[in-house]
């Protein structure tokens, strides 16, 4: 099934529907898959489109798979959404072991829980968040597959000129909620590689996922218009389009492994914070200010085992910008739920 993509995208409907458009290859892992499948922390940025990807992709094949999401779904709007599209939901807290152990059995489990932001205010809630939960699901799932997310936060920074951390690197990042997300992996590692009734898993290492309402290039793209200055303290990044993040969380499947096996999940390209502001200016008419200066160090990721075994994005950074600058111009609604890319301390 061939992805078309639109020039522009004008309203939600239609942002929702490309994100959640099954190419050929989740078309071919959705087939491989049994049912029901499980997506805990459905609730989020990612979760709604995911599961709802999954389950157009069943019905475009003409197979008989539930999707269940699972989450504490504090927006409602987000359940309904999930409901109307087919997709079964549960309202679940996964920090209560009783909850855990009434969602449905399952083989194939996608895993979205995180806490990020608000870390530096109050690191509590992200530790137990980051560490609890993945515990209790993972001794709840003995023996299913899971993909489960991750961040490239992992990772320290490192030279531009090395192209980025490949998964070998060693994992000694900054700040409280990246040695939480380390906290995190290393649960679902350790469950991994049980002698008896092991999770075969794959850690997809995210950065930076983007729809049109949030993303660095949103960030980015919102000073530009906003005539507000842009910081070059952390001058380069990743990114890449959660339509793309979406179908490869469903590819990676089939290479989950006991002991689990990690994967950066991002763009292959590195992109410089002073290029794409500047491309942003010409798009909407605005001279971008900067503060600050590019350092030689940035939080980047090698994609070689992502391409190998997940393929490459399908949309492009120039195509991503396009439609940003349209939605900015146009007053689309934003999430308001910025990235803050730009810190080098690791604090969010």
């Amino acid at each position: 099934m061939a992805t078309e993509l639109p020039d522009l995208i004008e309203t939600e409907d239609q942002l929702d529907a490309i994100l959640t458009k099954p190419d050929s290859g989740v078309l071919e892992s959705v087939r491989e898959l049994e049912s029901p499948l499980v997506v805990v922390g459905a609730g989020g940025k990612m979760g709604p489109t995911l599961a709802v990807l999954a389950k157009r992709a069943a019905e475009a094949i003409g197979k008989d798979l539930q999707v269940i999401a699972a989450s504490r779904f504090r927006n409602p709007a987000a359940r309904d959404w999930l409901e109307g599209q087919g997709v079964e939901t549960r309202c679940t807290d996964l920090l209560c072991r009783d909850n855990v152990s009434k969602l449905p059995e399952t083989s194939n489990l996608l895993y979205l829980v995180g806490m990020k932001f608000g870390t530096s205010v109050d690191p509590v809630p992200t530790w137990v968040t980051n560490t609890i939960a993945p515990m209790h699901v993972s001794e709840r799932y003995r023996g299913c597959k899971v993909v489960a997310l991750s961040t490239g936060n992992v990772y320290p920074n490192v030279p531009i000129a090395t192209g980025g951390c490949s998964e070998d690197q060693a994992l000694t990042p900054h700040g409280e909620y990246a040695n939480a997300a380390v906290a995190r992996e290393r649960l679902f590692q350790y469950y991994s590689r049980l002698d008896s009734q092991a999770n075969p898993t794959v850690l997809l290492r995210l950065n930076y996922a983007h729809d049109l309402r949030y993303g660095v290039l949103t960030d980015i793209a919102t000073k530009v218009w906003n005539g507000e200055p842009i910081s070059l303290d952390v001058g380069y990044f990743n990114a890449i389009w959660q339509g793309d993040a979406n179908a490869m969380c469903l590819r990676a499947f089939r290479y989950c492994e006991s002991p689990s096996v990690a994967i950066n999940m991002t763009s292959p390209s590195i992109y410089s914070v002073r290029v794409v502001a500047e491309q942003f200016g010409n798009l909407l008419g605005r001279t971008p200010s900067f503060s600050g200066n590019e350092q030689p160090l940035a939080l980047i990721s090698n994609t070689d085992r992502m391409v190998e075994r997940l393929g490459r994005p399908l949309v492009s950074l120039e195509t991503m910008m396009r439609w940003i600058g349209h939605w900015i111009q146009t007053g689309g609604r934003l999430l308001n739920k910025p990235t803050h890319f730009e810190s080098r301390d690791g604090k969010y």
